[in-house]
């Protein structure tokens, strides 16, 4: 057994540590510990819990008060691994500086993201969203439709591929289309089943470890556009350094990383890295 004199001696050492990381102390409760509590309690997945509360709180059609009210819920009930409201607005203005015709989004997760891109993208413009999580990817689509981008056709399409027609901010028709099934298997397939040629734009924002495989799985495929601007989140926290490593020592992109802190947990940095690539030059 431990002596009590020795444990007093690690005593301010442990107090230090518990004050250093508090906030992650939180974070860990929050985003682990209470959603897997209220999983057991309610029987519910917790992010169909999130959707009954935006579907009771926020305005249908209105993409920005839908997005509010999931940051409602993320800083007062419980937390969602979205991009959020801070780093969102970086992934806005880009949006709106590089006009993309054509954006694909790895990690659809609950929508929020989808959401966002598609009310900012310019007319006509096309999302491609890819969720390997087929019950994830049902929470998305009923978000998606709230939103305002509505169902019109309904095809069946390969790997899981549903075509959703809407109508962006200047009310010219855009298309959001989700495609269920894992990033490997689907970027491969892109242009032979999706009809996609190139991409201007990549949102990567599914698990970390996989950023630098699917990165390169589309320059192998060559599905990166001359000057495409790819986007990374969470690459502070949790981190993603091989991916970064890979982005700045390549040669084929220029790279920055854009500082802010973790969604919905001001006091952990995080940030996300914007890349421009050239190496279809």
């Amino acid at each position: 057994m431990v002596s009590p004199a020795i444990a007093l001696a690690f005593l301010p050492f442990l107090i230090t540590l518990l004050i250093r990381y508090r906030h992650y102390l939180v974070l860990l409760y929050r985003a682990v510990l209470l959603g897997w509590l209220q999983d057991r309690l309610t029987g519910v997945p917790r992010e169909q819990r999130a959707f009954q509360y935006v579907l009771t709180h926020a305005i249908p059609g209105d993409p920005q008060h839908i997005l509010h009210t999931f940051d409602q819920w993320s800083y007062h009930c419980e937390h969602l691994s979205c991009v959020g409201p801070l780093k969102g607005k970086i992934v806005e203005k880009l949006l709106c500086e590089r006009a993309p015709r054509t954006v694909l989004e790895l990690g659809t997760y609950c929508g929020y993201g989808t959401v966002l891109m598609a009310a900012a993208l310019p007319p006509a413009a096309r999302l491609y969203t890819v969720e390997p999580n087929p019950q994830h990817a049902s929470v998305a689509e009923k978000v998606i439709r709230l939103a305002g981008f509505d169902e019109q056709t309904v095809s069946s399409w390969p790997a899981g591929a549903v075509p959703r027609q809407g109508r962006g901010a200047e009310g010219v028709s855009m298309q959001v289309e989700l495609i269920v099934g894992h990033s490997e298997e689907v970027i491969p397939q892109l242009r032979e089943q999706h009809g996609v040629q190139s991409v201007d734009f990549v949102f990567m924002d599914h698990w970390k470890r996989c950023y630098l495989r699917d990165l390169q799985l589309l320059e192998e495929h060559g599905l990166l556009a001359d000057r495409a601007t790819v986007l990374a989140d969470n690459v502070v926290f949790p981190g993603a350094p091989h991916f970064l490593q890979y982005a700045k020592t390549c040669g084929k992109y220029r790279c920055r990383v854009h500082r802010a802190s973790l969604e919905y947990c001001r006091a952990i940095p995080d940030g996300i890295a914007e890349l421009c690539y050239t190496g279809a030059r």
